[in-house]
């Protein structure tokens, strides 16, 4: 089958998480003999930060670490239906210009042999509704939305049985265990401030907690305003600037532990959305405490693949008992490393992408032709 992803950036993962899990599940469809094309636009800004903050040397990681996977660039100005060409799939991220969106839409309308899919990896359906509503999606064959909170949205919207559940997963080629362990302390945090829609929470779960527990706290991420930063002096945080995600392995492996802060909208009007970096972080194998949210579909073992932590006080608590116990932290190792690998892969992920495609006619079969 021949796939075309419109995405805003594949080589930049600055403050665009969704590039860790579209790294992986497009690398996974090439894997298993499927045509692959990866379509951003000039100028995207996660790109340009990312350029204006490293220098081409800042797209090293990904080169390096993801050698199968080819971007392909085009001017914004391009017909995107030409740039389609002979697809069988095309899959449309929700950061691209609406005006992408309606002119597939159109050309789907007026006969365009490709299906076409909308997929929505945000909060900004309920956040931001306009923004979403700008696109003219009358033309595509459905949605795909990385949580059923989400799709229960697009449902009131008249999507129907048009919309999918397609929640993200952990690249597991890249995300795995150290092959060989080596001394961990202290631990760490990868995000970013944002704007500033979980900044009471990270001081209540995580900046105060590790310093009541006595634990060193490195934090890596980008979008850290002057008063983020006196923050984190204030509590002694390392502070490391931005990472590549490709080293997300080798800086958990260096750490204890890993907490989980999910953004407002992840724990009110978006619940049961855990986020990639849960799902990264325990195929990693690293020991995770998570502030709350609902697991509403079922999709880890609390308790076992991770501890929840009710506030600041239980998550003080929840921190002392991994620095002291070392079989609990081997039991959640294990246990969380189960269930990704059991049902939370990129590779999980592409096979639902393909049954899906199954459900709008098109054929399963692999072809790179």
């Amino acid at each position: 089958m021949k796939i075309v992803y419109f995405t805003h950036s594949l080589q930049s993962c600055w403050n665009h998480g969704n590039a860790h899990f579209l790294r992986g599940v497009l690398r996974e469809l090439a894997a298993a003999g499927h045509h692959v094309r990866a379509l951003e636009p000039q100028g995207a800004w996660s790109l340009e930060n990312l350029l204006r903050d490293h220098g081409p040397a800042g797209l090293e990681p990904f080169r390096r670490n993801y050698p199968d996977l080819s971007v392909e660039t085009y001017d914004p100005a391009a017909d995107p239906v030409d740039l389609a060409g002979d697809a069988d799939l095309v899959i449309v991220h929700e950061w691209n210009d609406p005006t992408l969106a309606a002119t597939l839409g159109r050309a789907r309308k007026g006969g365009a042999r490709f299906k076409l899919l909308f997929h929505d990896t945000h909060h900004r359906a309920v956040s931001d509704p306009d923004a979403i509503r700008a696109f003219d999606l009358s033309g595509f064959d459905g949605v795909l939305a990385f949580g059923e909170a989400l799709s229960e949205v697009y449902r009131r919207w008249g999507w129907g049985d048009r919309v999918w559940t397609w929640h993200e997963a952990a690249d597991t080629r890249l995300f795995h265990p150290p092959a060989q362990e080596t001394a961990r302390e202290g631990l760490v945090w990868i995000g970013n401030w944002g704007d500033g829609e979980r900044t009471e929470e990270l001081e209540t779960f995580l900046f105060r907690p590790a310093q009541q527990a006595e634990l060193p706290l490195d934090i890596y991420g980008v979008r850290y305003p002057a008063e983020a930063l006196a923050t984190l002096n204030r509590y002694g945080v390392r502070y490391h600037g931005w990472a590549p995600n490709a080293a997300a392995p080798e800086i958990f492996a260096r750490h204890m532990a890993t907490v989980h802060v999910p953004r407002r909208f992840y724990t009110t009007m978006l619940p049961g959305i855990p986020t990639i970096r849960v799902f990264e972080a325990l195929a990693c194998g690293i020991p995770l405490v998570s502030a709350p949210w609902q697991d509403s579909e079922a999709l880890f073992r609390p308790g076992q693949d991770f501890l929840f932590a009710g506030d600041g006080a239980e998550m003080t608590a929840r921190l002392r008992d991994l620095a002291h116990d070392a079989d609990l932290r081997a039991a959640l190792v294990a246990h969380g490393l189960e269930t990704i690998r059991a049902r939370h892969t990129c590779a999980h992920r592409a096979q639902e992408l393909l049954s899906i495609a199954g459900t709008l006619g098109l054929n399963h079969g692999a072809s790179a032709a």
